[in-house]
């Protein structure tokens, strides 16, 4: 009797211990809350950015192997850095991923890879044209940040838009102050 009645003490506890264990699945944990369901205008937001983030990226990688300029290599670093918040967003909410191919100047979208063309075109006549178009991509960057964000209700989403923009921000004074430096006019 009294094996058995400390067995089921221990099987109490035991179960007691392991229900809030149980509990937590892949992304429980005191941060989390259930998700909010993203909106199609979210979604696509999501999805654009993710590859326009990349875009950026690979023009400055592009750039940085023409010129070795520091500011490519570093700016670059930071668009990889936007695009793994963009890709945290993707794989919590189970969107599919525009970028299949990771590979430098490969796009799903065909506008970008056009305009990755471009601007690496653009850029090889000069390190003051490459500065442009650091200047010119961030500005695209930051107008279609402030124009996704008014189609936003997801706070996480907001959040990471917001980051992204002031990053963004961050990017268009430093390539203005290469400019400058270089007497670029």
């Amino acid at each position: 009797m009294k094996k058995k009645t400390i067995g089921l003490i221990v099987l109490f506890i035991s179960l007691i211990l392991a229900a809030p264990l149980s509990a937590k699945g892949p992304g429980a944990g005191k941060n989390s809350k259930s998700l909010e369901a993203l909106t199609a205008e979210e979604i696509v937001h999501i999805t654009y950015m993710r590859e326009e983030e990349k875009l950026a990226r690979d023009v400055y990688l592009t750039l940085y192997e023409l010129y070795q300029a520091p500011i490519f290599s570093n700016i670059s670093e930071s668009e990889q850095r936007h695009m793994d918040a963009l890709k945290r967003l993707i794989d919590r909410y189970g969107i599919e991923d525009p970028v299949k191919d990771d590979a430098v100047g490969v796009f799903t979208n065909q506008d970008f890879a056009s305009l990755y063309e471009e601007l690496v075109e653009k850029g090889k006549a000069g390190y003051c044209n490459a500065l442009q178009v650091g200047i010119d991509i961030e500005i695209l960057d930051i107008e279609d940040i402030e124009t996704a964000l008014p189609d936003i209700e997801a706070q996480n989403v907001n959040r990471v838009l917001n980051n992204l923009l002031n990053g963004s921000y961050n990017h268009l004074n430093a390539f203005n102050s290469q400019y400058v430096l270089a007497g670029c006019q």
